[in-house]
């Protein structure tokens, strides 16, 4: 499947049963981190990669999972597997820059507190409450709240889609 071909699973926000759509259709083993599933809103399946936000509206943060079963490290995934991780990284760092217009991209797979392989797509202003030093630890519980939810899930499904 190309990156234009992927399909866009659309599912009601804050159904955390839903979120048992990321572990639909991939390894009978694949499952989403417990941590990544409590933290985050599911977006969409991109093809290799499901695609998470996580619930903090300080800044625009996304994470791609790819959806295989104990995968840890990036350069650990056949060739193949990486280039698709890339061309969805790409995809997401494209919306993210089209929708947000941040200042600066943060990108990265630390894995140092959840081991799954998740790919960090973080939009970064010179105003946000973090800048310049990392997000992680940096940032106060800021939820979004049910509509922004919705029109935030709404936006980033129209830009893939498209």
């Amino acid at each position: 499947m190309s990156v234009n071909d992927h399909k866009i699973q659309k599912i009601t926000s804050r159904d955390k049963q839903g979120m048992s759509e990321v572990d639909a259709g991939v390894d009978d083993e694949f499952k989403l981190d417990a941590r990544l599933r409590s933290d985050c809103e599911f977006v969409a399946n991109l093809g290799l990669c499901t695609l998470l936000l996580m619930n903090n509206a300080s800044v625009p943060w996304f994470i791609l999972v790819p959806n295989v079963m104990g995968a840890t490290e990036l350069t650990s995934l056949p060739v193949l597997q990486q280039q698709q991780v890339l061309n969805e990284i790409n995809q997401v760092a494209d919306m993210v820059t089209s929708l947000y217009i941040p200042h600066k991209l943060n990108i990265g797979a630390l894995g140092n507190v959840v081991s799954q392989l998740h790919i960090h797509v973080i939009g970064r202003f010179t105003h946000d409450v973090a800048w310049p030093n990392p997000v992680w630890g940096q940032l106060a519980p800021n939820v979004y709240g049910d509509a922004e939810l919705l029109s935030q899930l709404a936006q980033v499904r129209a830009h893939l889609a498209a």
